[in-house]
């Protein structure tokens, strides 16, 4: 390895050679600096964001703090983008975080060789495989670019995200005109002088690209607006004076949409998804960004439910109502990926088939056939909730299984057949079908085979072939209540009085599926322990915490994050921590008292 003197010296030579050898270089440029031989096909925006879509990101990879691999996945190799293909993606987004790849401080700025080379390499991946892909900075929009701490040097984030973005330019301005660059991640912005600041950045970003050189002239941007969600962006986003006059780069306009928060995070036990309010709300965020945008090409760069988080009929029926939504507003989307949600990159398997299918049925599926759904609670003062996304079995119910029956909403399609494996069921003996009710009775004949041995967790899925759209799978569980594993049969843990606290876990013996549905957190003075405005939630909400902020689990049970764990001694009142299962029915959970 050269020393890092050496590898500084290296890049000053790079960079001479650019704006001096490469500019002598015979060949057409489309501005000054870098000059690209060759052809480039120009693209419109509009163009460019219909071939993205759907896209899929490449998340938690090259934007991953400090360092590609640091985080949950390894580096990327060319067999991941295989997998977007054939999973019928038609664009990648290509997520990269630089703010620890600066081999130098102000005033150059000056990027590691070594980093923008792999940054390229992955482009070209992307590319041969036929790609549209977009490049941007990612995390650097809170780990340096943020522009809203009080103590903010405006001028040294300018001057640095310049110096950033034409070396970018520089290294990519030969990249053809599938390849598109957005200028930065979700920035932070809370007023509109934050919105306007984000503004300026893209149009320092705009002069920043240009002045590299190469196809960059030519080349598609995706802008971006303060957070780059919906509402701000319609706010406070206007597009630079000089497009069309000085920079003549064809643009759409990104935004993100995680919405709604409770739902997609998982938060306060919010479940369910696909009530008419539901469906009323998300169809309002879509329509009017895009009644503010009327003729600009929209991109919602960022999108997601995740098997993780939600159920999957609440998820299958987000994802269908979505994704129709989107399309009938002309907008593309690219769903976000961090490694641990849909594609498995160690074993090339994606981890929610159906949600897949629903995804290339909507999006650019034959005649888009509207897809059958399963049938799950929506209301919001629902006590239980059911979910034809599974088949459920209690095991303490030994072998009376008797029929069950599933309701769906077939969306104008007929069922063909069903399948366990390579066995096609029998119309009549293993499963009876009502068309007009839209319901399936799974017969005791079939069922029994299933359960006779008293088994529990996952024996499998059945899968549903309609007539048209995605098809469906219904998973066969047999469950009980998950059992308390701590010391003595205890149903209490003490916390030290004094000291700093950490996460606790609650040792669990999974029964069924092996993560909880949500955690209800009661004081014993019959307050609930965070975020008592729940209490005007529905039943399924009152009292609930939130995924992966206030807890979580693993293989081995249920974590208490230590910020929940502060609260209790905070409060000085033991604290009931109810934690619940799916199927979410009354009794199905168990209850653990933290007292401190």
């Amino acid at each position: 390895m050269a020393p890092r003197h050496r590898k500084r010296l290296l890049l000053g030579a790079v960079a001479t050679a650019l704006h001096g050898v490469v500019s002598a270089q015979n060949g057409n440029a489309t501005s000054a600096g870098v000059k690209c031989p060759g052809e480039f096909k120009p693209l419109s925006a509009s163009d460019f964001v219909e071939n993205m879509n759907p896209g899929w990101n490449l998340g938690n990879t090259l934007d991953a703090v400090q360092d590609e691999g640091d985080w949950n996945n390894p580096k990327v190799a060319p067999r991941t983008f295989d997998d977007a293909q054939a999973a019928g993606f038609n664009g990648i987004r290509l997520p990269v975080t630089w703010a620890y790849h600066f081999e130098t401080q102000a005033p150059d700025w000056t990027v590691d060789p070594a980093w923008l080379q792999r940054v390229s390499d992955v482009v070209d991946m992307i590319t041969q495989r036929g790609f549209h892909t977009i490049v941007n900075v990612h995390h650097d929009s809170w780990i340096w670019a943020d522009v809203t701490v009080p103590d903010a040097n405006i001028t040294a984030i300018e001057d640095k995200f310049y110096k950033l973005w034409y070396q970018i330019g520089v290294k990519l301005a030969c990249k053809p005109s599938t390849v598109a660059f957005e200028p930065i991640n979700e920035p932070p912005g809370t007023t509109p002088e934050h919105g306007a600041q984000q503004n300026r950045m893209n149009e320092i970003f705009l002069k920043a690209i240009n002045d590299a050189g190469g196809w960059n002239g030519q080349r598609v941007v995706t802008l971006a607006g303060s957070g780059m969600d919906s509402v701000k962006t319609s706010l406070w986003f206007k597009a630079p004076a000089e497009l069309g006059t000085r920079w003549k780069n064809p643009w759409a306009l990104q935004f993100h949409y995680y919405s709604p928060y409770d739902f997609i995070f998982s938060a306060w036990g919010k479940t369910t998804w696909g009530s008419a309010l539901d469906q009323s709300s998300l169809t309002t965020d879509l329509t009017l960004i895009r009644a503010n945008f009327t003729t600009v090409p929209l991109l919602i760069g960022e999108w997601a439910a995740s098997p993780v988080a939600t159920e999957p009929a609440a998820r299958w029926t987000y994802f269908d109502f979505f994704l129709r939504t989107a399309r009938s507003l002309n907008m593309s989307t690219v769903l976000w990926d961090n490694g641990a949600d849909f594609l498995n990159r160690a074993t090339h398997d994606w981890r929610d088939a159906v949600a897949l299918d629903i995804l290339r049925n909507t999006v650019n599926g034959v005649g888009r056939r509207r897809n059958a759904l399963p049938l799950a609670t929506t209301d919001p003062a629902a006590t239980n909730q059911t979910s034809s996304a599974y088949l459920y079995h209690r095991r303490r119910d030994g072998n009376g299984v008797g029929p069950v029956t599933l309701p769906f909403h077939f969306n104008g399609n007929s069922l063909v057949s069903i399948a366990y494996q390579d066995f096609t069921l029998k119309r009549g003996n293993d499963y009876t079908l009502d068309p007009a009710a839209e319901t399936i009775t799974f017969e005791n004949a079939f069922l029994s085979s299933f359960f006779w041995n008293n088994p529990i967790g996952s024996l499998g899925n059945v899968t549903l072939h309609f007539s048209g759209g995605a098809h469906l799978e219904v998973n066969i569980l047999a469950w009980d209540t998950p059992t308390l594993l701590l010391p003595n049969n205890s149903t209490s843990i003490a916390l030290p009085k004094t000291g700093d606290l950490a996460d606790v876990h609650i040792p669990l013996r999974w029964a069924g599926q092996n993560r909880p549905a949500t955690v209800k957190a009661t004081r014993a003075d019959g307050k609930f322990l965070v975020d008592d405005w729940t209490q005007w939630l529905g039943p399924l909400q009152q009292g609930r915490m939130t995924y992966s902020g206030q807890w979580d689990w693993d293989a081995e049970g249920v974590i208490l994050k230590k910020a929940v764990v502060e609260e209790v001694r905070r409060a000085g009142v033991e604290t009931t921590f109810r934690i619940e299962f799916y199927p979410r029915v009354e009794g199905n959970w168990v209850e653990v008292s933290v007292v401190s």
